[in-house]
């Protein structure tokens, strides 16, 4: 049986269905949907009548429209259903449910579900997720048109075809987008974590779970510590690995902080020595003092090293760093300077870094309160400061955005880690 025109299911609620006599048979509630090719198509329509439902499979509808929806079998023969949670209804799985927009970086909610003609089948087309949606639920959406013609506007369309949507899990009560890896990655991570904290902690740990390792380890520092102590205690150990390898030594200090201790040194105990070995590092450190603070991740060269052959090397090391604000002069472990890559740029490549290199310096002792840091950075205006030990060997650096996140209120900061 041939399906016309566009069809929303809320515009089709609650009509009548009329058996060949005409005879009412009951009116709408919701519709049953099974996989299909290459849309998932309508298998039941259940009815209701005087507080009882009923199934009528879709062989025996009839015609199917806006107008009317009939039935080939009578009455009598339509028997009494109660559907169970095993099955799929439109608008009790469907309706209102959170899907991921990727597009807009965002989660949104079904607000309608389109049907579509398929070989003789009535097949789920997309969800509209805009405001047509919902006016169309209100029972509105014509005199909204009219409105927004009056003023010189039109009312938008925000469809998204069921091609692009897949369940983030098994079930398919529970929705995302089928979004490319390449569209993942080229989402700014507190986006990827805005996306993970709006949906359901199951659906949050799938999308997770779905993640370029590398994409991964910049979103979960986003997220609230106690999501990620939840994430990372769910997900597989090999994987969790892959992830915190790939964090900032001083992020993953923070996560592995919250663990529970055997699942800490699990974790310790399955990535890169030197990784562990930094992180364990900075675990050593109070969490309002710059030891707690810093990163021991840097870029530092040899005075004698040429400049030319520093931005050789900076070439290949900036890329393994998340902060280059300063390139740092260390002799022996010892800091003696700093300069900039644009200070490099500026001068002959011949010459060493000794002599271009600035040694005026601020640091901070590793035992430092974080309060004093962000007085002395924002004082001087420095995008980094050393953390400098009782020997003057340099440990790492407190970076401004580890300040910035000191400096928010209360309610808007990331919890550093209690050791």
């Amino acid at each position: 049986m041939p399906l016309f025109g566009e069809l929303f299911v809320s515009e089709l609620l609650k009509m009548p269905v009329l058996d060949p006599k005409g005879d009412e048979l009951g009116k709408v509630k919701d519709f049953v949907v099974i996989k299909g090719d290459p849309l998932p198509r309508v298998s039941a329509i259940i009815l209701e009548e005087k507080k009882k439902r009923y199934c009528l499979e879709w062989e025996n509808v009839g015609i199917f429209n806006k107008r009317i929806i009939s039935s080939k079998v009578y009455s009598p023969r339509v028997e009494p259903y109660e559907p169970s949670d095993e099955i799929l209804l439109i608008v009790r799985d469907i309706f209102d449910k959170q899907i991921v927009d990727a597009d807009g970086a965002k989660v949104v909610r079904v607000n309608d579900v389109q049907l579509e003609g398929h070989k003789n089948h009535a097949c789920v087309g997309g969800v509209d997720v805009g405001l047509r949606g919902i006016l169309r639920r209100l029972g509105i959406e014509r005199r909204s048109e009219k409105f927004y013609e009056l003023v010189g506007k039109t009312l938008p369309r925000n469809i998204i075809r069921w091609s692009f949507i897949q369940p983030l899990e098994p079930r398919l009560s529970k929705l995302s987008l089928t979004i490319p890896r390449q569209m993942i990655s080229e989402l700014h991570p507190a986006d990827i974590a805005d996306i993970i904290s709006n949906v359901t902690q199951e659906q949050g740990i799938a999308f997770f779970k779905g993640l370029d390792p590398n994409v991964a380890a910049e979103a979960l520092p986003e997220l609230s510590p106690d999501l990620q102590k939840t994430i990372i205690q769910d997900i597989d150990k090999d994987y969790a690995s892959e992830v915190v390898e790939r964090m900032e030594p001083d992020e993953a200090a923070d996560l592995i902080a919250d663990l529970e201790k055997g699942k800490a040194k699990e974790l310790l105990d399955s990535i890169e020595d030197e990784d562990a070995q930094d992180i364990q590092e900075l675990l050593a450190h109070e969490e309002d003092e710059a030891g707690g603070l810093m990163t021991n991740e840097f870029i530092a060269y040899p005075p004698e090293l040429t400049i030319h052959d520093a931005i050789e090397r900076f070439r290949v090391d900036a890329h393994e760093v998340e902060s280059v604000s300063y390139i740092y002069i260390v002799e022996n472990e010892k800091l003696t300077g700093f300069t900039t890559l644009k200070d490099m740029i500026l001068h002959s490549p011949n010459m060493p870094l000794s002599e271009i290199m600035e040694t005026k310096l601020k640091t901070v002792s590793p035992d430092t309160n974080q309060r004093v840091v962000a007085e002395t950075m924002s004082k001087y205006n420095l995008l980094a400061i050393p953390v400098i030990d009782e020997k003057g060997d340099m440990l790492g650096i407190v970076t401004i955005d580890d300040i910035v996140d000191i400096l928010l209120p209360q309610s808007s900061r990331k919890k550093r880690r209690s050791v």
